[in-house]
């Protein structure tokens, strides 16, 4: 134990005492340090109305300023969920959520098709990923984060819901090949498809109307796989106090062989699952953030 790493023990203890408190509080204080951080953090609430007022053209400023406030407040009464997620028995935290559309993944399997899982970045993405590893074989993507004690944390939080069905977690570093033989062999891929990584094996293609530098791997994904891709919606419901984690039909015409029509659908899905509820969906990315060769940037 690190001295270097002794404020972040404290404050994960700290964290820890509060999820035995009541959920209307934990969301209460969520909501309140969200409005703390949309007054202090002048760059990420300037990102958040910039990728708003982009995919929402039709809306009046004062429109996108509620969004943006409601945003700030869902994305940290997440945040202070997740210490529930990690540290809570798991038969607590099943009860605070609800599935719908899951059947779907035993019935594709049934009949011999693989399944994909397309998870957009929601605020509450962890909940979709510990729903679906509870009952269900299933690897995914994992991104190391530079505090080994919060690394270790989210990891182990992540993965300790599928540890009975064997669930694993790979870095972008291990490549496709270790996710398509596990997704063959009948483990369900949960993929986030929505960021930004730059220009390098990226093609434009639109999203909210908004030319968007998209990674054209899902379409090959589901076709290596021989998978369906589902689009997966998380949304928290303050009034009952559990995340609601649905899937929806599987996207037709994926893979069609072709990498931008790909794209497009796959982009137009997820606009889709985040018209379900827009303030959760994590605005604080910047999406846009690759431009058209000649285009300025749209966060300056």
């Amino acid at each position: 134990m690190h001295p270097r790493y002794w404020a972040t023990w404290v404050g994960l203890f700290v964290f820890f005492l509060l999820t035995l408190l009541p959920m209307r509080f934990t969301d209460w204080l969520g909501r309140c340090l969200g409005s703390i951080a949309l007054r202090k953090n002048i760059k990420r609430f300037n990102i958040v109305k910039t990728n708003l007022t982009l995919c929402f053209p039709d809306k009046e400023e004062a429109e996108i300023n509620r969004m943006v406030d409601e945003h700030f407040k869902a994305q940290y009464r997440s945040l202070v969920h997740y210490f529930l997620l990690w540290w809570r028995p798991i038969s607590v935290v099943r009860k605070k959520i609800k599935t719908n559309g899951f059947e779907k993944i035993t019935q594709f399997q049934s009949q011999g098709k693989n399944v994909i899982i397309m998870l957009p970045h929601s605020v509450g993405l962890e909940f979709a990923v510990a729903a679906i590893s509870m009952d269900h074989a299933s690897i995914g993507l994992y991104k190391s984060m530079r505090n080994s004690v919060i690394d270790w944390v989210v990891a182990n939080g992540r993965i300790r819901f599928g540890r009975v069905n064997d669930a694993k977690l790979f870095t972008r570093e291990d490549g496709l090949r270790p996710l398509i033989r596990e997704t063959r062999a009948g483990k369900v891929l949960v993929y986030l498809a929505d960021e930004d990584m730059g220009r390098r094996n990226s093609i434009f293609v639109p999203f909210y109307g908004v030319q968007k530098a998209t990674i054209p791997v899902l379409g090959r994904l589901a076709k290596a796989c021989d998978a369906v891709v589902l689009p997966c919606v998380t949304c928290y419901d303050a009034r009952n106090k559990h995340y609601t984690i649905s899937l929806l039909d599987e996207i037709e015409n994926m893979p069609s062989g072709d990498d931008e029509k790909n794209s497009l659908v796959m982009n137009k899905s997820i606009e889709q699952v985040i018209d379900y509820c827009p303030t959760q969906y994590l605005w604080t990315l910047r999406y846009f953030r690759t431009r058209p060769q000649g285009e300025a940037s749209l966060y300056e």
